[in-house]
């Protein structure tokens, strides 16, 4: 379908008939659209991720945070990590260092998913945010990654604890998610918490701290 310097610096693996399909979907079946959008994947994988992976000490600041988590499966077999976005504050490094540490995070959720499985769950727990963690650009960049280069990766996206102080920010970053990514969302509130993620989530693959039986396993160590 491509010719061979296309796929240079990327890994073949990851460019198999089921990636093809996920850029299909995420493109509503356009040919035409997919394939623009699956070869800016290419060209951006080739230069953004030479070697074909983050380095822990490219992203140490970010993991010095401590505010991603692997944890179990839920019940389709999707692996689930969860965010504690109180713990988010602007990288030293500027934005592209936060863009290096979302691949980086990304990409170890990914190589979980087992096969039959295409995409994975995430518990972003926003109590405690506040204006200082309220980082715009780090949003905008992490909604452009998952959209444009992790396509159809997004099984459901759990935002639990929300303040109002949270949906400020909201307000300007939802625009900027598209329709089908909108539809993976889904608002927890604090009284339905534990109810609403066993729905989706056996209680022994449920982190302790939503009552479940698993400890939090930070992302580089997952």
């Amino acid at each position: 379908m491509f010719s061979d310097d296309i796929y240079c610096g990327t890994d073949r693996q990851e460019i198999d008939e089921l990636t093809l399909r996920r850029f299909l979907r995420a493109r509503d079946l356009d040919v035409e659209k997919a394939s623009a959008m699956f070869l800016k994947y290419l060209a951006w994988r080739r230069t953004f991720v030479p070697k074909g992976y983050i380095w822990e000490c490219e992203v140490r600041d970010e993991i010095a945070q401590n505010k991603m988590f692997m944890q179990g499966r839920d019940k389709q077999g999707r692996p689930i990590t969860v965010v504690y976005a109180s713990r988010h504050f602007a990288a030293k490094g500027g934005v592209d260092e936060f863009r290096r540490f979302l691949v980086f995070a990304l990409d170890r959720l990914c190589s979980r998913i087992p096969d039959g499985q295409e995409k994975f769950t995430i518990i972003g727990d926003i109590e405690g945010f506040s204006y200082c963690n309220s980082d715009v650009r780090g949003v905008l960049a992490a909604i452009n990654i998952l959209q444009e280069y992790y396509p159809e990766r997004l099984g459901k996206l759990y935002i639990i604890h929300a303040p109002y102080i949270f949906m400020t920010l909201w307000k300007i970053v939802a625009p900027f998610i598209d329709k089908n990514t909108r539809k993976k969302i889904v608002f927890v509130e604090n009284k339905r918490l534990q109810a609403t993620l066993l729905e989706d989530i056996d209680e022994s693959q449920l982190p302790e701290v939503y009552g479940g039986k698993l400890e939090l396993i930070p992302i580089q160590n997952g």
